[in-house]
């Protein structure tokens, strides 16, 4: 089938990261995917909640929102209450990238990842954990460096990509006129040893099958590898 944006089934969409994007925070990252923009900033606090108190390990926690004029109708701001797609948006982004560190080399120390979509064309929780985890090591490196932290705390590197269905073809890297389309959406999670993290399936309509489950892991499995290399890229550049 030909897709909207032109993409063969197996391509991403041009991938690009703007590291230290702003001033204050730790770590920054702006990160594009196709026409989908997230900030991802990392903020690292002393202390860690009550629960892990006196236990030498640390924590990361993550909040996602979407931005009033990310999307062609105006997104209403969520204040006190939050939606249940944004509470279950930023656990998964929460979960993805505690996945990278070991809590006791991060001491007792709170690390809080903040997802702030300004323009959204599908694919951003995928984009803000792909993102995160640049803004995290970004954040990271200086106390390894200046020998606050004696080693550092990331262990796995990470990236998430979604994979659909749309008239029985698997496609990778969904946009908004796919992912509205799609029979089947799913959104993956894994390390650099293609290792699984997260796994969300849906079937919007109908059912799939084994086979077809095997095709949406290979295509994740080449877009994850690919989104890696962009990732590593973004850190031998001079950004």
């Amino acid at each position: 089938m030909q897709r909207s944006d032109g993409r063969q089934p197996d391509q991403l969409r041009p991938v690009r990261f703007e590291r230290r994007f702003t001033r204050f925070a730790a770590g920054s990252v702006l990160a594009h995917c196709g026409e989908t923009q997230v900030l991802c900033t990392v903020t690292i606090q002393s202390g860690v909640p009550r629960f892990l108190e006196g236990k030498g390990q640390g924590w990361l926690t993550a909040e996602y929102r979407m931005l009033p004029g990310a999307t062609p109708q105006r997104h209403e701001r969520e204040f006190m209450r939050l939606s249940g797609r944004t509470q279950e948006i930023q656990r998964l982004i929460g979960r993805s990238l505690r996945a990278t560190l070991d809590m006791q080399a991060l001491g007792e120390r709170t690390i809080v990842v903040d997802a702030d979509v300004l323009q959204a064309d599908a694919g951003t929780r995928t984009t803000s954990i792909t993102g995160g985890f640049v803004a995290l090591k970004d954040a990271l490196d200086p106390l390894v460096q200046s020998g606050e932290l004696a080693r550092s705390p990331l262990v796995n590197q990470v990236a998430a990509v979604s994979v659909g269905l749309l008239h029985d073809q698997a496609l990778l890297d969904l946009n908004y006129v796919e992912d509205v389309a799609a029979e089947i959406d799913c959104n993956l999670v894994m390390n650099q040893k293609l290792e699984l993290i997260e796994v969300q399936g849906t079937a919007e309509s109908g059912s799939f099958s084994r086979s077809q489950f095997n095709q949406i892991l290979d295509l994740a499995e080449k877009g994850i590898q690919e989104l890696m290399q962009f990732q590593l890229q973004a850190f031998d550049s001079a950004g």
